[in-house]
This record gives structure tokens, C-alpha cells and sequence, in this order.
């Protein structure tokens, strides 16, 4: 482990943000990530949705971090063109992944098949590897030092869970799990409160439905392990004076 810094930029791509239609929510929760992760966010960029403008952001930004991040235009629309960006930006081309493409067969069997624009979430540079994404099953893209996320703030949440503790040059990560018998809606202010309480920590709620009743698992994250359990301790207080008893290592 060296003791430099590691850092990471994020490319915020879409005209939506810059004409205020869109407030974005995705530089807070992507510093607070890195920040478990033992990871700086050193600088954001925003651009519109023009290849150039997102080519020229692109190469400074993952040139100058260990890390670059981008976030929006990466749907099924003519005016999603990041992964074409990305791909121009690196000197590759354009191909359909076989995974995803697959993803999306299964998806779509029962719903009309792959359309030509359905298609296009499949598209990656080549040489890319996939985000996974439990939230659509649309998958993120990984290329070298570079991560290319969806805009949609719930959607990005759950490709940097499946990233979490696999950058180089962070921390390790350390968890531990607390299960309970309750809708994860029902707890939201209690997950939010206890997360905020505790710099340095995340909590992921992962709910289920077992058994005939629905429950949820709490996977706390800290890079620091008086951290995770004076959270870890904290969290299951505040479940329990709400009537949720919490099972440590979860259900």
C-alpha cells in the first residue's frame, strides 16, 4: 500500500444538467463512495451532449486521475452518445457485447424482443468490460481507467455497489451485515441518519422477500473498523427503538 493519494474525476454528461431542467445528485453520492473507498474526488466537469466537448473533457480528466468516472448518456436514444465519446476518446471502436446483448434478450423475451434501439444499451468500446446492475439490469462499462455510469442517481448507486472495494489503491474495505424483518422504505430515515452520523461510512440496503414476509439486509462499509462498529452498534440501536430488532451477519 503506498501512501500517495489516489484520486478520481467525474464527467457529468448531459444537456438536462447545464439547463438547470435537472439537478444532479450523482457528484455527493459519488464523492461519499470514494471516500469509502479511501479515494479523493478531485474534480468535476459537466458538459452537453456533444462528442467533441465530451472527448476533450474525457482525455484531461482520466490523463491527470488514477480514476475517471462519467455519469448520463448512455441510453437508447439518438442524443446518448457517451459511449461513442468514450470510445473516439480512446482510439477504439463501437462493438455489441455479447453479455449485455444477452441481458437484454432475457429481458425483453416477453416484452417485444430487442429493437434496434434497445440494442444500443448493448454497445460498448471495445475491449470493455460491464458494471453490473441490479436496479435494470442495463449494465455500467469499464475501460481502463475509465467507469461510465448512468445518470439516473439510483441507477449509479448500484453500479458503484457492484465497484465497491475493487479500485486499486484504495483502502480495503471492511463490512458487516445487520438483517431485519421490515420494508426497507419503512427504515429510509433511519438508514439516512445513521449514515450521516458516522463520516467515513456507508450503508447499503438490499431488501428481500422470504419466507412470505419482507425483510431487508444492511451492509455497513467503513474503511476503518472502530468506524464500522461504532456504526454498526448505532444502526442496530435506532432499528430496535423503531421495533425492528436487528440480526447481526443478517437473514
Amino acid at each position: 500500500m503506498t501512501s500517495r493519494t489516489w484520486t478520481a474525476a467525474l464527467l457529468v454528461i448531459g444537456d438536462e444538467i447545464l439547463s438547470g431542467r435537472t439537478q444532479d445528485r450523482n457528484v455527493a453520492q459519488l464523492a461519499s463512495w470514494l471516500n469509502v473507498q479511501g479515494i479523493r474526488l478531485a474534480e468535476v466537469r459537466i458538459v452537453a451532449d456533444r462528442q467533441d466537448a465530451i472527448v476533450e473533457a474525457l482525455d484531461a480528466l482520466r490523463t491527470r486521475n488514477d480514476y475517471c468516472f462519467t455519469t448520463g448518456g448512455i441510453g437508447p436514444t439518438h442524443d446518448d452518445i457517451t459511449v461513442d465519446a468514450v470510445a473516439a476518446a480512446l482510439g477504439v471502436h463501437v462493438v455489441i457485447h455479447p453479455e449485455a446483448r444477452a441481458m437484454l434478450e432475457a429481458h425483453y423475451a416477453d416484452r417485444g424482443g430487442v429493437t434496434e434501439a434497445r440494442l444500443r444499451i448493448a454497445r460498448v468500446p471495445q475491449g470493455a468490460t460491464l458494471i453490473a446492475n441490479r436496479q435494470s439490469g442495463a449494465p455500467g462499462i469499464r475501460i481502463g481507467n475509465v467507469f461510465v455510469l448512468a445518470g439516473v442517481p439510483h441507477i449509479a448507486a448500484a453500479m458503484l455497489d457492484a465497484l465497491t472495494g475493487t479500485l486499486e489503491g484504495g483502502l480495503p474495505v471492511l463490512s458487516a451485515t445487520l438483517g431485519c424483518w421490515v420494508g426497507e422504505s419503512e427504515v429510509a430515515d433511519v438508514l439516512r441518519d445513521a449514515e450521516r452520523a458516522h463520516g467515513g461510512v456507508s450503508i447499503g440496503s438490499y431488501p428481500f422477500f422470504r419466507e412470505g414476509r419482507v425483510g431487508a439486509n444492511f451492509v455497513v462499509r467503513a474503511t476503518d473498523q472502530v468506524l464500522l462498529d461504532g456504526c454498526v452498534a448505532d444502526l442496530a440501536e435506532r432499528l430496535t427503538a423503531a421495533g425492528y430488532p436487528a440480526v447481526p451477519g443478517g437473514i
